[in-house]
């Protein structure tokens, strides 16, 4: 019987995340010839007494199981984190766990309790190994596509794996192979199809403009567009504001700087300008916090009630906000 195993999964880029996730999962289908038994929780949502008693309990019918964490983070109580870190020091047999978070890192004493060569940190890709991943993903179709074209994929589209490759595959259905990939075609195709999303979102939000940022919320909502993608989005955006937040605060205004994080054009940079003014990086943390706390809430709620939490997660999001600072600092 093969020992357990724990794996902490860190970061923003959640595209090459996942498909580590994926890879453990597929070679333990490999290995045991049959699917693991899967279990998926969030912390906050589940308490951790019940997870650790469902880690303890093994299976009846599985060779393996597979256990993933979601939001390690929200682990504060001192009894939790002991009691999950008692797990993760002496896991069961043929139990497989990862704990995932966006974030870069948890508390140190449940980090310390796996193994380094069982973390990992998944960070944004850098500008050129976007411009090359966006560049391989239209070439293995059989699409080329320009530099102008992946410039604006880059300006217009979140910039993780995930989000990259649905907007890519969604290009693909408007475009002949044929036909070079242009800027005018991105800017035409993926714009019609998603006029609103979460970063006009995150664009009202950051003005402080409740009616406007409910109005996209029910166009959102009215597309079918899921409050957790919804959600997932923000959550990027408010991550990049950290990231814009803390270079401005080290008074680094270079272009090259913006361009690692990603606000690599001034169009894209206007909105993070503009919540810097009014987010603090205590209030970013607290927004950050917050889009966790209705993920799990929303999860766990059921659909019936999607569109009242929403709303009363935008207010409250709003509500983050402070007063302007004395000092703006812009781009």
């Amino acid at each position: 019987m093969a020992k357990g195993v724990t794996y902490l999964f860190l970061g923003p880029e959640i595209g090459e995340r996942r498909d580590a996730v994926d890879a453990i999962r597929e070679n333990l289908r490999k290995k045991s010839s049959q699917n693991p038994e899967e279990y998926s929780f969030y912390a906050g949502e589940t308490s951790i007494s019940e997870i650790v008693s469902v880690l303890r309990n093994g299976s009846l019918f599985a060779d393996v199981r597979f256990f993933l964490i979601k939001y390690p983070e929200l682990i504060k109580k001192k009894e939790d984190q002991e009691l999950l870190i008692s797990y993760m020091k002496n896991p069961q047999d043929d139990t497989i766990l990862i704990l995932i978070s966006d974030e870069t890192s948890l508390d140190k004493k449940i980090e310390n309790a796996v193994p380094k060569e069982q973390k990992r940190i998944f960070w944004e890709l850098f500008e050129n190994r976007k411009t090359e991943w966006i560049s391989s993903f239209f070439r293995r179709e059989g699409y080329h596509i320009e530099e102008d074209g992946i410039e604006a994929i880059l300006e217009l589209v979140e910039n993780n794996t995930e989000a990259l490759g649905r907007e890519c595959s969604k290009l693909m259905l408007f475009i002949k192979k044929d036909q070079p990939i242009r800027e005018a075609d991105v800017v035409k195709w993926l714009s019609h199809t998603r006029e609103e999303s979460a970063f006009t979102l995150f664009s009202r939000i950051s003005e402080g403009n409740l009616e406007k940022s409910a109005e996209i919320l029910q166009t959102l909502l009215a597309a079918k567009e899921s409050s957790t993608a919804i959600l997932a989005g923000l959550n990027w955006c408010f991550h990049k504001l950290r990231d814009y937040s803390a270079l401005v605060s080290q008074g680094i205004q270079d272009e090259f700087e913006f361009k690692k994080i990603g606000l690599a054009s001034q169009r894209v940079r206007k909105d993070y300008v503009q919540a810097h003014k009014f987010f603090t990086p205590q209030s970013v943390d607290r927004s950050i916090a917050l889009i966790a706390e209705f993920d799990i809430l929303i999860r766990s709620s059921g659909t019936g009630f999607e569109k009242i939490l929403m709303d009363y997660f935008l207010y409250k999001i709003i509500s983050c906000r402070g007063a302007p600072r004395e000092r703006v600092d812009y781009y």
